[in-house]
């Protein structure tokens, strides 16, 4: 009689160790993908981020020359002012543009990352 219920429980057993294998990987073929789709948007968020970083450490840097153009040692006339300014303005302008660059990159990384994954 042991046998029997011995028996009955390896045959309960079975089938459901492999409905269990089948669901988990069903589950993880499902959480796979979006998982991965998670990890490429950090990823470009994490670049994004980083040159924003880029951007706001060369305008820090810009304004920190500025501010040593203006308060030197030598009073500065005013053509020498603007010499500093405008060799200032071109260093934020051309770092503006290469974050806009940068940008522009982001999206078409990001969509090609998307697209990977599925």
């Amino acid at each position: 009689m042991t046998e029997q219920k011995g028996d009955a429980a390896d045959a309960l057993k079975e089938p459901t160790d492999a409905m269990m294998q089948l669901w988990s990987q069903q589950w993880l073929q499902g959480v796979t993908p979006m998982a991965r789709m998670q990890l490429a948007w950090m990823e470009s968020l994490a670049e994004a981020m980083q040159f924003e970083a880029q951007c706001l450490h060369a305008l820090a840097e810009s304004g920190q020359r500025l501010s040593g153009c203006i308060n030197s040692e030598t009073p500065a006339n005013p053509q020498d002012l603007q010499e500093c300014y405008q060799q200032l303005m071109e260093h934020v302008t051309q770092t503006h543009m290469q974050r806009l660059e940068k940008v522009a990159e982001l999206s078409e990384d990001f969509r090609k990352r998307i697209w990977e994954e599925i």
